[in-house]
């Protein structure tokens, strides 16, 4: 064999095996974006953790986490393949996106009971939901006034017999009591009062009046669910496994979620931590596990924003809700 062939077939193997080489990083390491649905804090964690702690890299997955904010749309970044997976708004947004045509698709549900609730001063004389009525409330128009509007007709009183007014993403009028009842989330906005002193108030939960609506959806495309379900099932099984982590390991995960934030402050995370805990392992988050989807009560959901003519046809949740990457995760990856 002449030296110029041996060379020939030396380079030729060479280009070969660092094609392999090449081949196998991208396989093993496939880019993708996280979109959240607000900025870095611990209602996000399970994410924060999965990066931190190597779970998504070990499930072959290059993952950047992409914070969101009050002008994002995870849902139309998501559908749109801007980004490949999202911590999207829940029950009433995916309906919404379905039905405006967006091919998006809930794969896991992090929260599992409604952390929606509504707090007035005990000096206002309301002592239940039925006493909004003639008052101002305020809500906010992003998805969770559906939900008012569910336990405002559970509880027998027209819309139209109740001010509900636009809140901004403050407590401030609350506070300034520019209104009589205010929007809160029981993992955020509800301990800022309570860190800012203010004890004197009633707590309404719209599961108390028979609404229960699932937040927090695990979303992806179409796209991916049907070009890439491998990397789909990894993406949903390193996630669980990331919020389970967090939950097993607080003082960890709090830790990460402050390095990954701006100017965070411990104490409002652990309060919330322990909070998102709550609403994550209630109902079929205890009995199922982390992340679960249920179906009763997103038909329930869909029937009351029917009946109110917030949505304008059903939509097919067979569809827009997809089971099965949830169900194929292991039990040790997200039951606590």
């Amino acid at each position: 064999m002449t030296t110029s062939l041996k060379n020939g077939l030396l380079a030729a193997a060479v280009t070969v095996f660092a094609g392999f080489v090449s081949f196998t990083q991208v396989s093993a390491a496939e880019p993708v974006s996280i979109r959240l649905k607000w900025v870095a804090q611990a209602q996000f964690a399970g994410i924060y953790v999965a990066k931190a702690k190597g779970f998504y890299e070990a499930a072959g997955i290059d993952a950047t986490v992409n914070p969101g904010g009050p002008n994002i749309n995870v849902e139309s970044l998501v559908a749109s393949g801007a980004d490949t997976f999202g911590i999207a708004s829940g029950t009433e947004g995916m309906l919404y996106a379905r039905e405006n045509g967006l091919p998006l698709v809930c794969i896991g549900m992090s929260q599992q009971m409604t952390p929606f609730a509504y707090v007035t001063y005990n000096d206002t004389g309301i002592k239940s939901v039925k006493d909004f009525k003639g008052k101002k409330v305020a809500t906010w128009f992003t998805g969770p006034q559906f939900t008012l509007f569910s336990v405002l007709a559970h509880e027998g009183i027209a819309k139209d017999d109740v001010q509900i007014v636009s809140q901004p993403f403050s407590m401030q009028p609350f506070i300034d009591r520019q209104y009589e009842v205010a929007t809160v989330t029981l993992y955020n906005e509800l301990n800022t009062l309570k860190e800012q002193g203010i004890n004197d108030i009633k707590l309404f939960l719209p599961d108390d009046s028979g609404v229960t609506t699932q937040q927090d959806a695990i979303v992806t495309s179409e796209k991916m669910i049907k070009e890439k379900p491998e990397l789909v099932q990894a993406f949903l099984a390193a996630t669980l496994k990331g919020w389970k982590y967090s939950f097993e390991h607080k003082a960890e995960a709090v830790d990460i979620v402050v390095a990954a934030g701006s100017g965070l402050e411990r104490k409002h995370q652990e309060l919330m931590l322990d909070e998102i805990e709550r609403v994550m392992t209630a109902k079929l988050g205890k009995s199922e596990g982390l992340g679960a989807i249920d179906l009763a009560s997103i038909n329930a959901v869909q029937d009351s924003l029917l009946e109110y003519k917030a949505l304008k046809a059903k939509v097919d949740l067979k569809a827009a809700f997809d089971t099965s990457f949830w169900e194929k995760v292991s039990a040790a990856d997200k039951k606590l």
